[in-house]
């Protein structure tokens, strides 16, 4: 499995979210370990040393399905920022799981209904820490 990395707040502020959507149920048990398991095995790295070609929190991401001409655009968000009309995907979803650390090229395998895929990322539109928003 690639090391991903993750800007030091956006670790923090995750872990936290996962705390507390734990306490009021609204996060499944699998899901949780699986993105825990994803934040512990990262590489920390300060907001303003993250590359500009890594997925991170509040990024817009264009993705690619392997075998397929389909591509997708969203952006990577917190629970509550979540919002399907606008494409925003929550850091809870699957798909945000499985990204979020990796960088632009990389290939990862996901567990869709029709059995085991491979999704690309094709481009990071906008990544905050590269854009200097280090407030997000």
């Amino acid at each position: 499995m690639k090391k991903i990395i993750l800007n030091r707040l956006d670790y923090l502020r995750i872990k936290k979210r996962i705390e507390n959507a734990r306490k009021l149920r609204s996060i499944a048990g699998s899901e949780a370990e699986s993105l825990l398991n994803e934040l512990e095995s990262a590489s920390i790295m300060e907001p303003g040393d993250i590359p500009p070609d890594v997925v991170t929190m509040n990024s817009v991401v264009r993705i690619s399905f392997s075998g397929t001409e389909k591509r997708v655009q969203f952006q990577v968000v917190y629970p509550d920022q979540a919002n399907l009309k606008e494409n925003k995907i929550s850091i809870f979803s699957p798909i945000a799981t499985a990204l979020i650390g990796y960088r632009i090229g990389d290939e990862i395998e996901w567990v869709v209904p029709g059995g085991l895929t491979k999704i690309k990322i094709e481009d990071i539109i906008y990544q905050p820490e590269a854009a200097g928003d280090f407030h997000l």
